[in-house]
């Protein structure tokens, strides 16, 4: 029996997370306190009392997502993974956990990399959309036929549910293209950029230099990373895979997958809302799901 820990990425904030457990926990407010001084402001005062608007910005939302997980998880008693993993964002979560990264590395890189996505956005105007009801290959084959436009699988959410990622005009013609090929849906999303897409090549070298600068620890447990779904321990190897995962594909799928064939049978949630829940039970029918937040 093996008990799978996984961390929720971007999507998952809402206004006043992580109040409750300021509030409640002096360690919990140390935490904070803390990262308001390494972050160069009060990122508490926009998650607990900001705008949904203002909780969007990629530059608060990833650090606040990402502090919500992580605090929960070190001010909870008795949490011992035997495997982690995170859904893009949550990756960097995932390997505070398993000890590869400090709070304070994993907090200044993940900050690191929401400033570089930000400017990647705004240098290629792109965009993402969800597409429901096709198996992956043939939202792979629909993706690869859209002929002068960046277009490509992004996020493997669970069967029947891909994200795709790229430029406007692309995902405007993938979504025509994705429907006549009998998707159920084809669903722009509002976000500011074609995130896991070639297009976040500027942010991937970003995030590479200040990764090559940051502490890599061997970790507690194994790691399944997004970039392949693969375990992973050599913080070498960790490392890579981490600044790989900007611009391919989040293959969450595959993920859950490979943790359940390789002995998962509990899959606990740490963070904001319960959607890695709902995915891994698409995925496995029958795990035992449940969550901290």
């Amino acid at each position: 029996m093996k008990h799978a820990y996984i961390f929720p990425g971007q999507g998952s904030q809402f206004v006043g997370m992580g109040k409750i457990l300021y509030e409640s926990s002096t360690l919990a407010r140390e935490y904070f306190e803390q990262a308001n001084e390494i972050l160069g402001f009060r990122i508490t005062d926009l998650m607990f009392n900001g705008t949904d608007a203002e909780l969007k910005q990629t530059n608060v939302t990833q650090p606040a997502i990402f502090l919500h997980s992580v605090i929960l998880f070190e001010t909870t008693a008795g949490l011992t993974p035997d495997m982690v993993a995170g859904h893009s964002l949550g990756e960097f979560s995932a390997l505070v956990a398993n000890k590869v990264l400090s709070f304070e590395d994993g907090l200044r890189l993940v900050a690191k990399r929401a400033d570089a996505m930000q400017r990647a956005c705004e240098l290629n105007p792109s965009t993402m959309a969800a597409i429901l009801g096709l198996d992956d290959a043939k939202v792979e084959e629909v993706c690869a036929q859209v002929e002068g436009e960046v277009v490509v699988p992004a996020n493997y959410n669970c069967p029947g549910q891909l994200v795709i990622s790229g430029s406007m005009e692309g995902i405007r013609i993938a979504c025509e293209m994705m429907k006549a090929a009998g998707a159920k849906r084809a669903l722009p999303l509002p976000v500011g950029g074609a995130f896991h897409s070639p297009l976040m090549e500027p942010a991937r070298e970003e995030l590479a230099a200040a990764i090559a600068n940051a502490t890599f620890n061997n970790p507690t447990c194994p790691v399944y990373q997004n970039v392949d779904a693969h375990p992973y321990i050599t913080p070498d190897v960790i490392r890579q895979n981490l600044i790989n995962q900007l611009t391919m594909p989040v293959r969450w799928t595959q993920t859950v997958q490979k943790m359940v064939e390789n002995g998962a049978t509990q899959f606990t949630e740490v963070g904001p809302g319960s959607v890695l829940q709902g995915l891994v039970k698409k995925v496995a029918r029958d795990m035992a799901t449940d969550g901290i937040n």
